[in-house]
């Protein structure tokens, strides 16, 4: 979802937000038995705080559990055994946001591959668990050489590290057109070098993959975003969608997003679902049914809605 590059100060003010996401799966014969497995509610994060949150499945399932994953996120588990033809799983949630400005003075006190030495000799604030499990490749982020390439052409050792991460993210929205349909959950990091287009997905993963490919843990972020209509035209019911982004380890630990399809760091637009090495990690919903058709559509209908009462600063 491209959007402007700009974030004005009140993009940084407190807000709340409401997020409706609801996914619809229609079948042509009758499923018997449905499992499935997502990150159906948002986590709470130092700019995050979840107010309300609800869950409604239809059928009603026979079987719901939640746990919180290796990642920190609220991982739901579910069994429908009611034949339906229809599976709708609706979530609503209420968060209060604030995101801060990302300090570039405090980030480019460092030079790129001094943050990655600090990181690798596992620094004051540096967990090494964590920056280990964002440090190796993962299924769709993978290290090989046309990423380091890449990669190498953008994140120079000697750039200072606030000023490496802008320049990545405005590499990225410079160099690939954003297309739906052009790639799917499979696209592999050198198909998207390959074609130069993509969805944010691909734009995440490939970011992570830069990152990590010079020695900085990069997390994967699944959420959402606000959008606003062209001017003159109404926003429709549904239009929203979901959206992806990165997050880089500073070399003190903390974690600094970065947006390269909308050419921006994080603000308080961005709400949070969860996160992990890649797509795999946080796929909004996942499973396995049984029937006798081989037919089926999804509709997905997606409201980031910002509440007029303001969130408590």
């Amino acid at each position: 979802m491209a959007g402007d590059r700009s974030a004005p100060p009140d993009h940084h003010t407190s807000r709340r937000y409401e997020v409706r996401h609801r996914t619809t799966y229609t079948y042509e014969e009758y499923v018997t038995d449905s499992f499935a497995r997502g990150l159906l509610s948002p986590r709470e994060t130092p700019f995050q705080r979840v107010v309300e949150h609800t869950l409604t499945i239809t059928p009603e399932p026979h079987v719901l559990s939640e746990h919180v994953d290796q990642f920190g996120n609220h991982s739901h588990y579910f069994q429908v055994r009611t034949p339906h033809t229809t599976l709708e799983v609706t979530k609503r949630s209420l968060v209060d946001i604030r995101w801060p400005a990302a300090d570039l003075d405090a980030l480019n006190a460092h030079t790129l591959g001094a943050a990655a030495a600090t990181i690798a000799e596992h620094g004051p604030g540096i967990d090494l668990a964590e920056a280990a499990q964002y440090l190796l490749p993962s299924p769709l982020v993978t290290l090989d050489g046309q990423v380091a390439e890449y990669a190498r052409e953008i994140l120079g050792p000697d750039r200072p590290f606030g000023e490496a991460l802008v320049h990545l993210y405005e590499r990225i929205y410079r160099d690939f057109r954003y297309a739906k349909g052009t790639t799917s959950v499979r696209t592999t990091l050198p198909e998207l070098l390959a074609q130069r287009e993509g969805v944010c997905q691909d734009f995440a993963h490939l970011a992570a993959g830069c990152l990590r490919a010079v020695g900085i843990p990069a997390r994967y972020v699944s959420g959402y975003i606000e959008t606003t209509p062209p001017p003159g035209q109404v926003k429709l019911e549904g239009s929203d969608a979901s959206h992806a982004w990165v997050s880089a380890m500073a070399p003190d630990g903390t974690w600094v997003d970065l947006d390269p399809t909308n050419d921006h760091f994080a603000d308080s637009r961005y709400i949070v679902t969860g996160w992990g090495r890649d797509f795999r990690d946080v796929s909004p919903l996942r499973g396995v049914i049984f029937t006798e058709g081989s037919g089926s559509t999804l509709d997905v209908g997606v409201d980031v809605i910002r509440h007029p009462t303001p969130s408590p600063s």
